[in-house]
């Protein structure tokens, strides 16, 4: 499929995308953080904090791809609007866990969380690739990083349930 490249949807498309990653930036903790830092109880295997950033932001990039490459087939095909409704809930749900991991101290309420995002991801995968094959193929990284969160979320949870 060859389509013309138009700048502006790719854009606003990208930016919505780093529109939730920053709201979600907000809940991070910063350096030093008491809870996160010092009361919260981590596996060995929890990645280094300095791989969140530039994980997160490739995610967020191909997801806005992905946004994109949905959008540009609004006229073309009737699935479109069923597979960004889901795409927008797997955006408020990811904010949803930031919220609820980082901003509410609560690894029990992010593992309620991240079970749906996890399956929203999955059905929205599914839906871009019955419209753009690459668009669903550019979600498959963002559904193995949050397969790998939602098992060290358990974990931290299980090491901090007593």
């Amino acid at each position: 499929m060859i389509m013309k490249l138009n700048f502006p949807k790719l854009a606003l498309s990208i930016g919505l995308c780093f529109v939730f990653a920053y709201l979600g930036s907000t809940f991070t903790p910063l350096p030093g953080s008491e809870w996160y830092y010092h009361l919260l109880n981590k596996p060995s295997w929890n990645p280094p904090d300095w791989l969140f950033p530039p994980a997160w932001s490739l995610l967020f990039l191909l997801m806005g791809i992905a946004l994109y490459l949905v959008v540009m087939q609004w006229d073309k095909n009737k699935a479109v609007k069923g597979a960004l409704f889901l795409f927008g809930g797997q955006l408020l749900l990811n904010l949803g866990w930031s919220a609820a991991f980082f901003g509410q101290h609560s690894p029990l309420l992010a593992l309620a969380v991240i079970v749906p995002l996890w399956l929203t991801i999955l059905l929205t995968l599914v839906k871009f690739r019955a419209i753009v094959p690459l668009a669903g193929n550019l979600l498959i990284p963002y559904l193995l990083w949050v397969s790998f969160a939602a098992f060290l979320n358990f974990t931290i949870w299980q090491l901090n349930c007593v």
